[in-house]
């Protein structure tokens, strides 16, 4: 474990020591930092409505990211589970395909498609179901449609191995006593997945939380999420204090929404299982 431990020390802890000593220094201009030691950044963070409001923004992007990832990604999960082998692996190499790619080459494909005279509003109004553009990009909408389609592999590939663990004679059980469909999804196919949607919705909303590339290129230089206002603050106004100070506080918020999703979730399962 030594090696391991050194890496992990190395890689993470020191540069997250660092940037917590750092967040908690003045900004002295030009200079970068001070010598005195202060609260005011993490107080100002908190209590500036600026800053309220992009981290208001940012969970209700994680929030619809996270549920259309999962609305959309259940059904493929299911289907891929159930299909033959020879489907599942071509299904299971679909879902895969995209994360080959890099997230910029993605990202510039999305402009492509949402911009005012990209392909989606030309072909809408080649087709007359509109008169002019939609408003696509530099807005939650078009952020919200290149993280989803960014992060839904993550949700099928946590979804399958979830889904595959519920034994088939419990849902043969169920039909055998004349249970629909539906009422056998929602009473043992959900449950029964639960652990699957729950690690499938952390890890996409973390990930949708702190994304930066795909905010910053579809949502534009002036619709400021988490992640854009900490690279701003680093490279744009140098306020490293300041900068440090948010990422820390976005940190604090996941690690605390990660730890209320699992006791929820400890919940479902301990009483389903009751």
């Amino acid at each position: 474990m030594t090696p391991v431990l050194a890496l992990l020390i190395a890689g993470f802890l020191a540069p997250t020591a660092i940037m917590a000593l750092l967040s908690l220094r003045s900004y002295s201009g030009m200079q970068g930092f001070g010598d005195d030691w202060t609260l005011a950044n993490y107080i100002f963070v908190i209590g500036d409505p600026y800053y309220l409001l992009i981290i208001g923004r940012t969970l209700m992007l994680g929030l619809i990211v996270t549920a259309a990832c999962l609305v959309l990604g259940f059904p493929l999960a299911i289907y891929i589970q159930r299909a033959r082998p020879a489907v599942q692996t071509i299904a299971i190499l679909l879902v895969i395909f995209p994360l080959l790619c890099n997230i910029v080459v993605r990202s510039f494909g999305w402009m492509v498609l949402l911009a005012p005279r990209g392909l989606i509003n030309e072909a809408l109004m080649a087709a007359g179901l509109i008169a002019t553009p939609l408003d696509l990009m530099y807005n939650l909408t078009g952020v919200i449609i290149g993280l989803t389609q960014i992060f839904l592999p993550f949700m099928v590939l946590l979804l399958i191995p979830a889904l595959q663990n519920i034994p088939a004679d419990v849902e043969a059980a169920a039909y055998t006593l004349k249970s629909s469909r539906p009422r056998v999804f929602m009473t043992i196919t959900m449950p029964l997945a639960t652990p699957g949607i729950i690690t499938g919705s952390i890890l996409v909303f973390v990930l949708s939380i702190s994304a930066l590339v795909t905010p910053r290129m579809l949502g534009g230089p002036t619709y400021k999420v988490m992640a854009t206002q900490i690279y701003d603050e680093f490279m744009t106004n140098l306020d490293w204090p300041a900068g440090a100070a948010l990422a820390f506080v976005l940190t604090v918020i996941a690690l605390t929404l990660i730890w209320g999703a699992n006791r929820i979730a400890a919940h479902f399962t301990k009483g389903f299982a009751a």
